[in-house]
């Protein structure tokens, strides 16, 4: 058994190396897919399309999170919605107590969530996968009803305003609200988001925290500490979050309590199943789906959200890796056929 210790540890190093390898591909595909965000304005004029296609953007960097944890620590979250909520409402009460410079507040409002996560995940990721998830969603209610009742302070039901000054990191503050420069700031940050993500899990970090979830005891005999890498990843999946809900701020200068709401986290899981969480990519495939179905259904019937469960019956029974699973493994079978052929 001991001579399996460093064949193990050899084996992650292996992996991360080979994977580490591929980051120039990565960047570069991330750089294209950036410069691409810049036409969209061009070729969708409608300003309602883009609006919907920023709202489609933030979700999809929520979705994200959730997937990026589900996929490297194999725990669901039921209450993300408190890290999208717990930035947005940063921000918001930040405009009004103005505690900090407004650039000062973004990075709070994604440090905060990332750092509230580490420490409590510190407890909750030793908790079994249903008990983590009851009690995130615990956690994401409790955070709810706290900015629901405490009207003094964020507004109740009513909401509150997001008071941002005259420019943000230089930048005017008017091109966070329209859709038209605000979808490509918003696409730059899903196409960051998705290229850090996988580099992370490319890394001997990502491997690491992957051969985790698969075997924490195994991990534990070859000597990984499992505790911290695991509440990191879920720091870090927060983090994501908190990006969301700070760009959900400014674009709307608005926030309610709904913004913390159970739904809201329902959504996003939803997203990242449809999508499928083992690519880190596919949440955010999810999230354009579930946008595109209920925005193209909503307008025929108010019946949309059981389009939608339908669909993800229908994924859960017959693609259990998602849509970006299917598309990967047509992708390798196109790949097998080219390469018979010219065999």
């Amino acid at each position: 058994m001991s001579s399996a210790v460093p064949r193990d540890k050899a084996k992650v190093a292996a992996a991360s190396i080979a994977a580490e390898r591929r980051t120039p591909t990565v960047v570069l595909a991330a750089g294209l897919l950036a410069a691409a965000g810049f036409a969209v304005p061009w070729v969708v004029g409608s300003q309602l399309a883009l609006t919907l296609m920023t709202q489609a953007v933030i979700h999809a960097i929520l979705a994200t999170s959730i997937g990026f944890m589900i996929r490297q620590n194999g725990l669901t979250s039921f209450g993300h919605a408190a890290f999208f909520g717990m930035a947005a409402y940063l921000m918001a009460l930040n405009g009004k107590l103005d505690a900090m410079p407004a650039e000062l507040a973004v990075l709070a409002a994604i440090a905060v969530p990332a750092a509230f996560a580490f420490f409590a995940g510190l407890i909750i990721v030793r908790l079994p996968a249903l008990s983590f998830s009851m009690l995130t969603l615990a956690v994401a209610q409790s955070l709810y009803e706290l900015m629901l009742r405490w009207r003094g302070l964020a507004g109740g039901d009513d909401g509150m305003a997001v008071r941002l000054p005259a420019r943000l990191f230089g930048i005017d503050i008017e091109l966070f609200q329209a859709p038209s420069s605000m979808f490509v700031v918003s696409w730059c940050a899903l196409v960051a988001v998705i290229a850090i993500l996988t580099l992370v899990a490319r890394s001997h970090f990502g491997v690491l925290t992957v051969a985790i979830r698969e075997n924490e005891e195994r991990a534990r005999y070859v000597g990984y500490h499992t505790l911290v890498p695991r509440a990191l990843v879920f720091a870090l999946s927060a983090a994501v979050g908190g990006l969301a809900g700070v760009l959900f701020a400014l674009y709307n200068a608005f926030v309610t309590p709904g913004a913390l709401h159970w739904s809201l986290s329902g959504e996003a899981l939803i997203m990242a199943v449809i999508g499928g969480p083992q690519a880190i990519w596919g949440p955010a495939l999810g999230a354009v789906i579930f946008f595109v179905v209920k925005n193209a259904m909503g307008d025929l019937t108010e019946h949309w959200p059981a389009i939608i469960g339908a669909m993800l019956i229908v994924v859960t029974v017959l693609l259990p890796q998602g849509i970006s699973g299917l598309l990967n493994r047509l992708n390798r079978l196109n790949r097998r056929s080219r390469e018979a052929r010219k065999a």
